[in-house]
């Protein structure tokens, strides 16, 4: 959790949906609440029609599991909490219970950066069912977001092509920490910076940003305006240039530039805000180049998305730095994850497994039962496959192939390269055992992860499906767990 949902130790337990607390309530009834579970945090389809998605969120799990705890206050809003009879919902035992509760559960997760697929699991969560449950909503949210708003950023700068891409999405964001977790997010999927201040202090995130129209519009012309911000801020020159009439705002940061090399300095560049930036971007460039400055950027924003720019770059738009904010931040054409988090096993009291499985008429929602990992394949230096598989059962050699809607024929796997599981530890016995990672980190795996991607997979549109199988004796055991379910209604496994 990026930030201000909140601050203080107790502050974050509630941030919750109150069925989980009647859950927790019903199981701590049952004098369940020490009976171990593991529950899988999966979603079921690429964002965007993409092709790949990227694990985003791990730091703020860290630091939401490290600050887990029910506050006194909290525990006495609980307790004023009433049913349709007008009598408290939760006993004032239970309500104590709440109040000493330590986090004992397992956490195991997708480093942050890591390209994941549908299916697999970004998070596993093993211990008290109580607790698993209590954490459910939270992490949803942390990593349905986050990795949503990676995984955009990620498409933008394939877009780009190389080109910078900034992130300029605070304004326009849902509320301050969704515009603080997004700004984060998108640096991990690849942005090179952003207008946020304070996502820039936090995370150590590199800041841009020059003037607004109303700085033009604050002067008497626009020309006096660059002078004036170019004697104030001589280092940090970008000239916004449409607030009138563009090209002529060319002219004029032209006029200014030309200025400031005689003072020894350099105007960094121009930003386009509207109109057709195909055109303009060609005739500012034309018009910078004739006056000497070949090396001024030209920055192109105003509602761009990954589809905009790859039009504009095949159509030879001269913008060499792109600036992305309202559809960056909001996830534009796909307002969430999708994520989802299952019951996977219940220990029974004889000390053995019993696994669960969700059922649905539709396949693709249809749970995996298990301890599950994910281990990842390559071949010549790219990613060639993953196989999810229990952990009691092994990875063995055989998958059956899994896409968005169905399972596919059972193969042995092809002669890859040395494999490696990707889910590693993260918090053990109430301490975080895998410390959080820096953001340039993080960014770093993000672009070496892609690189390593089959072009086809990274195409902004109907890209090539990732393959991902299921370990055949898992494969056995859930279709023997759904024909079970049909003759008994059970879904344990035994």
């Amino acid at each position: 959790m990026s930030s201000d949902q909140a601050h203080d130790r107790g502050q974050y337990a509630l941030l919750t949906d109150l069925y989980q607390l009647t859950m927790a309530f019903g199981y701590w009834k049952t004098g369940w609440e020490e009976k171990e579970a593991v529950f899988n945090l999966t979603f079921r389809s690429n964002p965007f029609g993409g092709g790949f998605s990227i694990a985003c969120g791990l730091a703020s799990v860290i630091e939401y599991l490290d600050r887990y705890a029910f506050s006194a206050e909290e525990i006495d809003y609980l307790g004023r909490l009433t049913g349709n009879d007008g009598r408290p919902i939760f006993q004032q035992d239970f309500l104590r219970y709440l109040g000493r509760l330590k986090l004992t559960c397992e956490v195991d997760g997708f480093p942050e950066g890591a390209l994941v697929f549908p299916h697999e699991p970004l998070l596993r969560v093993r211990g008290p069912i109580i607790q698993c449950q209590l954490l459910e909503t939270t992490l949803l949210n942390i990593l349905n977001f986050q990795s949503l708003i990676a995984t955009k950023a990620a498409r933008v700068c394939l877009a780009a092509a190389g080109d910078p891409v900034l992130e300029f999405g605070l304004r326009r964001a849902q509320g301050s920490d969704g515009g603080l977790s997004a700004s984060r997010a998108a640096y991990i999927g690849g942005c090179a910076g952003t207008s946020n201040l304070l996502a820039g202090k936090r995370f150590g995130i590199p800041v841009r940003g020059t003037h607004a129209h109303s700085w033009v519009m604050a002067f008497g012309n626009e020309l006096e305006s660059f002078e004036t911000y170019a004697r104030a801020l001589p280092n940090n020159c970008v000239f916004l240039v449409d607030t009138y009439d563009t090209l002529e705002g060319v002219r004029n940061a032209v006029r200014v530039g030309k200025q400031l090399r005689q003072s020894g300095h350099e105007m960094v560049g121009i930003r386009l805000d509207s109109g057709d930036l195909d055109r303009l971007s060609r005739d500012a460039r034309k018009i910078l180049d004739e006056a000497g400055f070949t090396e001024a950027d030209i920055i192109a924003s105003n509602d761009l998305d990954e589809h905009l720019i790859a039009s504009l770059k095949k159509r030879g738009a001269t913008v060499g730095v792109w600036g992305v904010g309202t559809r960056m931040v909001t996830a534009d054409g796909q307002p969430a994850m999708g994520g989802v988090y299952k019951l996977a096993a219940v220990r029974g009291s004889s000390g053995d497994w019993d696994y669960k499985l969700k059922l649905s008429e539709q396949a693709v929602k249809m749970s995996i039962p298990g301890i599950l990992q994910v281990r990842r394949f390559q071949r010549a230096g790219r990613f060639a496959g993953d196989v999810i598989y229990d952990v009691r059962l092994g990875p063995g050699r055989r998958q059956v192939w899994l896409n968005s809607s169905a399972v596919r024929r059972e193969r042995r796997s092809p002669a890859w390269d040395g494999g490696e599981d990707l889910l590693a530890p993260v918090w053990r016995n109430g301490k975080q055992v895998r410390q959080a990672e820096s953001v340039d980190c993080c960014r770093q795996r993000a672009q070496e992860q892609l690189a390593r991607l089959d072009p086809a997979l990274k195409r902004l549109t109907r890209p090539r499906r990732y393959p991902v199988g299921l370990e055949s004796r898992l494969h056995h055991l859930r279709e023997r767990m759904i024909l079970e379910s049909d003759r008994h209604g059970s879904l344990d496994s035994g």
